[in-house]
């Protein structure tokens, strides 16, 4: 039990790549929860410039509360 906690702790800090991001973010929310696609991730990065020390790198510890909270109230324009 402790090694599948060690990998999806491991999972989590990972700094990955938008699309990378989107399908893992998309796969585990829950069904009620907007998805997210390129188009609104990008508007979370003008957003929140801060939380992005280079342009594409997103990690699920660092970005999935956040856009989930984030994607809740947004509404495309």
């Amino acid at each position: 039990m402790l090694g599948k906690k060690n990998r999806d702790m491991e999972v989590n800090l990972v700094i990955t790549t938008m699309p990378v991001f989107m399908e893992s973010y998309n796969k585990s929310i829950p069904a009620s929860f907007p998805q997210a696609s390129v188009k609104t991730l990008k508007r979370f990065q003008v957003v929140h410039p801060t939380l992005f020390k280079q342009n594409d790198e997103w990690s699920v510890d660092k970005h999935r509360k956040k856009l989930m909270d984030w994607l809740s109230s947004y509404r495309e324009v």
